[in-house]
């Protein structure tokens, strides 16, 4: 077994890759459970758990991995991998439980699960061929055999999930277009609770979903992320994804005067959502006027008396920053008013 030198070029380089197969790993993890919440039981949902296993199990080969080569825990845990794979596995997160049991189409919801998935796989798979051929170039055979593993798996998956494909392609086709529905939450035993009226589908939901918003706003502290997750958000949103109710119904002035109290997050949303569909150019314009850095990354994420808590204290000139983003942008007079209290006694 080749082992690196620590703190050596190769080996930060190595430690970057495998923290990007990690993180994903991670995400996954969290995806994983909220697809299994509203999955009926049957073969497609079968792979779904075996994979959760898999995938746990792949994340906990990695970590060990990363220790060996010197990686400190928090390393590990906040690395830019955990960025860069929020990114993507924001888009599959998004399509929850909560969103279905809400409405209605569940065997096509099924189907977007399983094709978001296909997208994953392949991407993890591209993920271990990189890592793998780093490996190989700088002499770790460890790591480069590491990578091969879980690469095996994740093409199987992959082959498993595509033959799944046709049979929910044509579940969706008898509901939506033979008017024969398959997907009967209060029947199908999903989520091993969907009978009781779907509470413990809601509550398994709310506890996959409020780790990953936990993990996201932790990443959101990295300048720029924020920005990213929303214009990759905005780029495939739905009307109901939007953070401005019945957007597609206003018009581009009642748009603009809603502008103001978006986060950063939302902007960026905002402005995918708006260039793939009406592309209006003073919609477009406001938008562009109130996005910016904010006056610290994760900003947008604190609460007014998380914000006000910062202010004490705080030196004049951050104090007048966080007051006129304030005015610009989401105009929050909790934090105004805390921002002009700290300038008085400056």
């Amino acid at each position: 077994m080749t082992t690196q030198t620590e703190n050596s070029p190769a080996t930060d380089k190595l430690l970057q890759y495998l923290n990007e197969a990690h993180a994903t790993e991670h995400a996954l993890t969290r995806t994983l459970e909220a697809h299994i919440a509203i999955t009926p039981r049957g073969s497609y949902r079968s792979g779904l758990e075996k994979h959760l296993t898999e995938t746990r199990n792949h994340a906990e080969r990695l970590e060990r991995r990363m220790g060996e080569l010197g990686a400190s825990r928090n390393v590990i845990q906040m690395g830019i991998g955990v960025v860069e794979s929020l990114v993507g596995q924001a888009l599959a997160l998004s399509k929850g439980p909560i969103d279905l049991v809400r409405g209605s189409g569940g065997e096509e919801k099924l189907l977007k699960n399983a094709k978001d998935e296909c997208a994953t796989e392949a991407l993890e798979i591209a993920t271990y061929d990189a890592l793998e051929r780093l490996a190989t170039r700088v002499g770790d055979e460890e790591t480069a055999k590491l990578a091969a593993s879980i690469r095996a798996d994740e093409e199987r998956m992959l082959a498993n999930l595509r033959k799944e494909i046709p049979k929910l392609t044509d579940a969706m086709a008898r509901a939506q277009l033979d008017d024969d529905p398959s997907y009967d939450a209060s029947t199908t035993g999903a989520a091993d609770a969907a009978r009781a009226g779907g509470a413990a589908v809601k509550e398994t939901a709310r506890r996959a979903e409020g780790g990953a918003r936990k993990t996201a706003r932790q990443a959101r502290k990295v300048p720029g992320v924020a920005q990213v997750e929303g214009q990759a958000k905005g780029a495939v949103a739905g009307e109901g994804d939007i953070p401005i109710a019945d957007y597609d119904d206003l018009n581009a002035n009642q748009i603009v005067s809603r502008l103001k109290d978006l986060s950063q997050i939302d902007l960026a949303k905002v402005d995918s959502y708006e260039r793939k569909h009406a592309n209006r150019k003073s919609v477009l314009d406001k938008v562009r006027s109130l996005r910016g850095n904010e006056p610290w990354p994760g900003y947008d994420e604190l609460t007014v008396d998380e914000l006000s808590q910062a202010l004490a204290g705080a030196d004049e000139k951050r104090v007048r920053e966080i007051r006129d983003y304030e005015r610009q942008h989401k105009d929050r007079q909790g934090v105004i008013e805390a921002a002009d209290r700290e300038l008085q006694k400056a």
